[in-house]
């Protein structure tokens, strides 16, 4: 008995001088997940007793302890974190925090704007708005995203809608330009020649002196249309006269048809380009070429099946001559542009017009001889008057409509109908396109499916 209780003793002190430490388990329950929304609170209820609470980022949410089983918990931003319940016997019970934004003010909105458009989807992220679904045209679009971006957090809307409906515009533009040209034109000259050693002409135009190895010659202008000459020994008198009225009309038309994607922009050009000489260094110059004649530009947008947008921009161009400048050596001409730009809404297949492009030129020109050329009614014999009226006018009409892809097997081209002549309509009776179909063809159109076999 008393060997137990010896070693008993010495157990004991063996334990104080080495003492050991207790580990501690605690036991997670399994993770639940919270929904919030941001400016709005809940109260989570614990079943066991609550010794401490912990939330991971308290910018997205924060906590009030009511008791020790009810927690008030606070949303404060859109996001994610969790939150960390210590009960008793070492149990932590752990919840996702997912905050967003309320977004059933938006929702509502959307519906009494918008009471027709069903698929729309609202989806709330971490600092944003997500737009999903499907709109039934572009101006549906632009509302929904204007009440989006007023209800974001941030102004960011990520925009994943689709607009249904047709998208493809295609634009028939008819360009009528009429001109009309006036000319009167009467010129009056006079020259005098003695021999090859003295000549004189009264004024320039339509004829003038030259002097080859010393005779003197007298070149005439093609203008001239009638003239009158007197020789008296060595002497010449001559007389011209150009005298011209003329009437010119003229009539240009482009018909150009147009397709492109609600958004996006075409262009059509019926001319050319002309050569630009640009100065370069040591004394060379580069070319570059610029555009003229009939050409077009417009972006369509769809706004609905009834309803199409359209910028448009169209330009009418002529080279002119008359206002040329000389360019590293070469003679550039000018333009003369007629160009205007308008948006207009309209209906499929309705159709505007811009018209009002009008010009008019009136050039007078008057030669006349010193003195002379003022003396009534003598006076017209010593002067050279010319006058030219042009006058333009410009019409536009555009008809934009909603347009589909076509079925190639049911169009038919110019060339189908062309039946190629045989030996004997081709030679003998100078038929340039046969009088009936040849045997293949009419085979052809008569087999089933896309692939086939013809025997000869």
């Amino acid at each position: 008995m008393a060997w137990i209780m010896t070693i008993t003793f010495a157990v004991v002190l063996w334990h104080s001088a080495f003492p050991v430490h207790a580990k501690v388990s605690l036991e997670t329950l399994p993770t639940e997940t919270l929904s919030l929304v941001a400016g709005k609170s809940i109260i989570v209820k614990s079943p066991h007793p609550v010794k401490r609470v912990s939330i991971a980022n308290p910018d997205i949410a924060d906590f009030v302890l009511l008791s020790s089983r009810e927690i008030y918990l606070t949303a404060k931003s859109a996001g994610t974190t969790n939150l960390s319940l210590w009960q008793n016997k070492n149990r932590v019970a752990v919840y996702d925090l997912q905050v967003s934004y309320d977004l059933s003010l938006l929702k509502q909105k959307i519906h009494e704007v918008l009471p027709e458009e069903q698929g729309v989807k609202v989806i709330a992220t971490r600092d944003a708005i997500t737009l999903s679904g499907r709109v039934s045209n572009s101006a549906s679009l632009s509302q929904v995203m204007a009440l989006a971006e007023a209800y974001a957090p941030k102004g960011k809307v990520y925009n994943l809608l689709e607009v249904s409906g047709v998208h493809q515009v295609m634009l028939e533009v008819r360009v009528a330009e009429m001109s009309k040209q006036l000319i009167n034109r009467l010129g009056v000259n006079f020259s005098y020649l003695r021999g090859g050693d003295f000549g004189i002409t009264a004024l320039g135009g339509l004829s003038e002196l030259s002097d080859f190895d010393g005779d003197l010659t007298l070149d005439v202008s093609s203008n001239v249309n009638a003239l009158f000459r007197f020789h008296s020994g060595s002497a010449t008198w001559t007389g011209f006269i150009d005298a011209l009225k003329s009437d010119g009309l003229v009539k240009i038309l482009a018909e150009p048809t147009l397709i492109t994607l609600s958004g996006q922009s075409a262009n059509f050009l019926a001319g050319g380009e002309y050569p630009v000489p640009v100065p370069q260094g040591l004394g060379t110059a580069a070319i570059e070429y610029k555009p003229f004649g009939v050409g077009l530009s417009f972006t369509p947008t769809v706004l609905s099946e009834k309803k199409i947008s359209i910028q448009v921009t169209p330009e009418v161009s002529e080279l002119d001559f008359s206002i040329a400048l000389p360019v590293a050596g070469y003679l550039v001409p000018g333009l003369s542009t007629r160009k205007a730009s308008t948006t207009v809404e309209l209906a499929d297949g309705q159709s505007f017009a811009i018209a009002g492009l009008i010009k008019e030129t009136i050039k007078d020109n008057l030669q006349k001889y010193p003195f002379l050329g003022d003396i009534p009614i003598l006076g017209t014999l010593f002067r050279s008057h010319s006058f030219q009226k042009d006058e333009t006018e410009l019409i536009i009409i555009a008809t934009p409509h909603l347009v589909k892809p076509l079925d190639m097997a049911n169009q038919s081209l110019p060339t189908d109908f062309y039946i190629e002549p045989n030996d004997m309509e081709f030679f003998l009776e100078g038929l340039m396109e046969g009088r009936e179909k040849n045997r293949l063809s009419s085979l052809q159109n008569g087999l089933d499916g896309e692939f086939g076999h013809v025997m000869p």
